[in-house]
């Protein structure tokens, strides 16, 4: 499972961004590690310098074997927010998604 983060310009520290949600995903992923080959994880301040309510974004965009890409976002008051929330729904897409695929 290859992991790829990415954060627009109003995102600060990307090495250590990369690092913690890298470890984060491989260990709420890991039982979905053989279906899944590429994990992206895009997060963007929408306001930049401006502060606003809920306004880091977090998408998560992972693309499953043998089926169509699955994309969930989150919006919350921090990146980490963001991300465990956005982490919830794609886990919630990611089991419905292969108990569908069991199911045929």
């Amino acid at each position: 499972m290859k992991v790829q983060i990415n954060t627009d310009k109003n995102i600060e520290g990307h090495e250590r961004v990369e690092a913690y949600f890298s470890g984060e995903l491989e260990k709420s992923l890991a039982r979905f590690e053989d279906k899944i080959t590429r994990v992206e994880v895009h997060f963007g301040d929408e306001n930049s310098n401006k502060s606003g309510v809920d306004d880091k974004r977090c998408l998560i965009e992972v693309r499953v074997a043998n089926s169509h890409p699955l994309a969930v976002t989150e919006h919350a008051s921090s990146i980490e927010k963001a991300f465990h929330g956005a982490l919830d729904k794609i886990k919630r897409s990611l089991t419905s998604t292969i108990e569908k695929q069991k199911a045929h």
